[in-house]
């Protein structure tokens, strides 16, 4: 059984900085695809970023350029820097396999981890 493990997350001023980390056990980072997703209340889960076993990303529209996605294989974890973080950034996020075209999430999901931003 695979869990993941989201951390990092925290309450931050708009323009401020955050940065994510997840970390799992087996070999699924270096299998799959990964992702950042995030579910703000009462919003539908959206992917927020993405990375191959190879190292080629994708991000969301409304990201991009702001946030940049990263993995360790050795140590099974991938990263998300967030930089100038905007009100609208504020939600749970969480990491999983996938990422749109690169794959389904795992039915599973972990407990995320909170971002909020505000002043």
């Amino acid at each position: 059984q695979v869990q993941r493990v989201e951390s990092g997350g925290g309450l931050v001023q708009p323009g401020g900085s955050l940065r994510l980390s997840c970390a799992a056990s087996g070999t699924i980072f270096k299998i799959y695809a990964m992702g950042w997703y995030r579910q703000a209340p009462g919003k539908q889960r959206e992917l927020v970023a993405a990375i191959t076993s190879g190292g080629s990303t994708k991000y969301a529209d409304f990201v991009k350029g702001r946030f940049t996605i990263s993995r360790d294989n050795a140590k099974n974890t991938i990263n998300l820097q967030m930089n100038k973080l905007k009100p609208e950034d504020t939600a749970v996020y969480y990491c999983n396999t996938g990422g749109g075209t690169w794959g389904p999430p795992d039915e599973y999901w972990g407990q995320g981890t909170q971002v909020t931003v505000s002043s």
